[in-house]
Parts: structure tokens; C-alpha cells; sequence
């Protein structure tokens, strides 16, 4: 019988891990590309041998997704597979005209038939949106975990954008492995806040293997999820954090509405920097669509390590990178910092941008005062580098999880800005510590 050929339209994560759960030893379906957009500089690699299996022995080439329509015709494809996050629903249907319309069908995988299962209880935690704050979440329940005697282990959403051979199976245990892994700035900062916190973290490509790897050092499985993504390994508990700041995502948003909908916790954050009557229309939209889930409510607080830094200064603002690009916020943690701290002047780092940060403020022009973290690349980290000390500004604030001093050379003093969660009442805390010591 004829082999089905397929399309996985990806970024460098989902697909590779739906490639290898639904494709790689189905021998009805051949996989004749990966399209990639969102991150820069993921096309043109190949999804090697190593990974992609006896099926696939030249492994497969990964295209830019402006040319879906082109290879479908060129390969005859069938079937397109969607496998990415943090689209509006409306984009989403939007690929789905462009793949029927070139003669293909279009298919979203259930999160379920893509889950792992774990022989270690499993906590996840997921969100409607990139930057609702899933990383503080995720510690906050490892301190709990920890506080019970028990072990947690954090596997991390993939962001496999280097040398996919050398990352099939990552282990993140000290700074060093940092530098070990060659890892970007965004995986930087979710990985550098669990490893100083003495929490190991697993990530990579092939989430069998690294399940399996993980299950042999940890009592709790805490799965910490990427973008609004839906978990790998299937969760005993489910937490999806929502945002108060974007309220109307929940509904709007793909795969965020489905983990929405999946969720046994919904965790409202930010509560300390939205309006009343904001997190009032967000329950209602929450409660629209899952009233199974307990609603509660938790605030990011924020601080900084040098406050002198932004009293009275013409500051830099530089944002969580992910957050503000294609999470689409239009301010993050530095800009409510630069405000609570009293700066004088926030700078604009547009007009001093050069190369991809030029590129990154021509893609998302909502960037307004603020400069994202990015950094997937070397190019992009040095035109980041860059940009900054070109601008004339007397400090930067930075939201970045991670101490930026010792990946970039900046020539300006840093005011580095932290948050961290902080539960409303206890629903949470109780939650998880009874998981724990019943499961664990």
C-alpha cells in the first residue's frame, strides 16, 4: 500500500515530538518535510538519521513555512500536520485554507494521543498564552515539593535549535551544562532559574528517552511547559495559568483555549498589576469554557537587586523576549519596574537597532519602548549586544530570568528585575503538598 505523505508544520519542538510519537515507526504515513517558522535561522537544517528512525534513513529536510503551498504540490503531500503554539485561532484556520486549497488535508493532533506516560506522578503546568508565568509557577510548586521531603524533576518544552543530534536527550544539573549544551538565551532562562535553585532539568528532542532518564532520579515529574503549548507526558495534575493583562486569549487562542479546557487547576496571575474588572471577565471566560477546573488567583511581584539604578535615570527597557514577540504583550516585569522604581525617561532601542533586532521590531511592531531578549542565534545575541550599547540610556532593566551580564557584553550598569509567585490564599499550596504525599 502507498505511503500517505505528510507535512508537519512546526517551530522546532511539537513537531518533532509528534513526528516521533505519531510517524517515526509508522510505516502507513511518510513524512517527507517539517516547515518551520516563528524562531529565525531553524530552516535549512535536516531532521537527522539519529532521530528520525529506520524509516528515514537520509532523515528530513526542514523548509520555511512561506513555502507550505509550493511543497505540497512539489511532494504530492496529503496530509499537513499542525504542530505549533501561541497562534490565534483565525491563523490557525488560516494554514488550514492554504493546505486545502493545495489539494491537502489539514490535521490537529489531540493532545492525548501525543502524551507519554509516566511511571512518577506528574505535575503540569501549562498557560492560555507565552508570558503568563508557567517558569515561577513551576518553581513555586518545586519549593513545595521539596518542602515534603520529596525530589522533584523538571522536563522542559523542547527548544531544540542547535545541532539536533547532540540535544536528543539534555540534562541540566549545574551552570556548566549551560555552556555544555551551547543553549540561547530562552533556553537560558528556563533552565538557569530551576538549576540555582537545585532542581534538575531535562529537555532535548526525544522525550521517550528523556522521560525514562528523567523517572530514574525524581519522586514528582513536573512537566514545565513552553509557549501555550499542551504537556508531552501525560499529568495526574493539571495547572494552566492564565493572564489578566490579555484577558479574551483564553478563548482566542491555539493550543491555549485546549489546555485551558484540560486544566484541573486554572491559576489566575498577575492579580496584583490587572484591574478588578479584568480578572472578573477573565473567570467568566474561564468558567465558560471548564467548570470542572478550581479557579484561584496568584500575584507576580516583582523586585530589583539595584533600584538606584532607575530612580531618576533614562533607562533601557529590555523584556522577556517570547513574551513580548509573539506572545504579543506590549509591556512586561521591566516596564512595571521602570514605572514602580521612578525613571526619568524610558529610551527607545528602536532607532539604535541594528540586523535581526531590526528585523525582530519590523515583524512585531508593537514593540514600542522596549527591547526583547532575544537571542536564538550568535548573530542575534551579538546584534542584541548591539543594539544596547548603541542606545543612549544611563542604565538597562532587565526581566530577563537570567544574570544577561555573563552571555552579553553591555557597557551600561544593569538593573536586573526578578519575580516570583505569590499565592492568594492557600488552594494551591494545600494542592500540591497532598498530591505529593499521596502519590509521591
Amino acid at each position: 500500500m502507498e505511503r500517505k505523505r505528510v507535512i508537519i508544520i512546526g517551530a522546532a519542538g511539537r513537531d518533532f515530538h509528534n513526528f516521533n510519537l505519531l510517524f517515526r515507526e509508522n510505516s502507513a504515513y511518510e513524512v517527507v518535510a517539517f516547515t518551520a517558522n516563528q524562531i529565525p535561522g531553524i530552516e535549512g537544517r535536516l531532521y537527522p538519521r539519529e532521530l528520525s528512525g529506520r524509516l528515514y534513513k537520509r532523515g528530513i529536510p526542514i523548509f520555511s513555512e512561506s513555502k507550505l503551498s509550493e511543497l505540497i504540490r512539489k511532494f504530492g503531500v496529503g496530509i499537513c500536520v499542525q504542530a505549533y503554539s501561541d497562534l490565534t485561532e483565525v491563523e490557525v484556520m488560516h494554514k488550514a485554507s492554504i493546505c486545502n486549497a493545495s489539494g491537502a488535508d489539514f490535521w490537529l493532533a489531540s493532545p492525548e494521543h501525543t502524551m507519554l506516560k509516566s511511571k512518577k506522578p506528574v505535575i503540569a503546568v501549562c498557560a492560555v498564552r507565552t508570558g503568563s508565568g508557567k517558569s515561577q509557577v513551576s518553581r513555586y510548586i518545586a519549593s513545595l515539593i521539596k518542602a515534603t521531603g520529596k525530589t522533584p524533576v523538571v522536563i522542559r518544552h523542547p527548544m531544540p535549535y542547535g545541532v539536533l543530534r547532540d540535544e536528543i536527550v539534555e540534562r541540566f544539573a549545574k551552570l556548566s551544562d549551560l555552556d555544555r549544551y551551547k543553549t540561547t538565551i530562552e533556553e537560558r532562562e528556563d533552565y538557569e532559574p530551576h538549576i540555582r535553585n537545585y532542581t534538575v532539568v531535562y529537555a532535548g528532542v526525544d522525550y521517550e528517552k528523556i522521560l525514562r532518564r528523567a523517572e530514574k532520579e525524581a519522586d514528582v515529574i513536573i512537566w514545565d511547559g513552553g509557549n501555550n503549548d499542551a504537556p508531552f507526558v501525560k499529568p495526574d495534575l493539571m495547572i494552566t495559568v492564565a493572564d489578566p493583562l490579555r484577558v479574551g486569549d483564553e478563548l482566542n487562542y491555539y493550543p491555549g483555549e485546549i489546555v485551558a479546557r484540560m486544566a484541573d487547576i486554572l491559576l489566575i496571575n498577575k492579580v496584583n498589576n490587572a484591574t478588578p474588572a479584568a480578572i472578573a471577565k477573565l473567570k467568566r471566560g474561564l468558567e465558560s469554557i471548564n467548570k470542572r477546573a478550581k479557579i484561584t488567583l496568584a500575584d507576580s511581584v516583582i523586585s530589583v537587586d539595584d533600584e538606584s539604578l532607575i530612580r531618576g535615570k533614562r533607562v533601557l527597557v529590555m523584556e522577556d523576549g517570547p513574551t513580548v514577540t509573539h506572545g504579543g504583550m506590549k509591556f512586561g516585569a521591566a516596564s512595571v519596574a521602570a514605572k514602580k522604581y521612578g525613571a526619568r525617561e524610558i529610551v527607545d532601542a528602536r532607532a539604535h537597532s541594528v540586523g535581526i533586532i531590526k528585523g525582530v521590531y519590523e515583524k512585531y511592531p508593537h514593540l514600542k519602548k522596549i527591547l526583547p531578549a532575544v537571542g536564538y542565534s550568535k548573530k542575534e545575541i551579538s546584534d542584541l549586544n548591539i543594539t544596547i550599547n548603541r542606545t543612549p540610556a544611563d542604565s538597562v532593566i532587565c526581566a530577563s530570568p537570567i544574570d544577561l551580564s555573563g552571555v552579553l557584553k553591555i557597557r551600561k550598569p544593569i538593573a536586573n528585575v526578578r519575580y516570583e509567585l505569590r499565592e492568594r490564599g492557600t488552594y494551591l499550596r494545600d494542592t500540591i503538598i497532598n498530591f505529593v504525599r499521596k502519590n509521591a
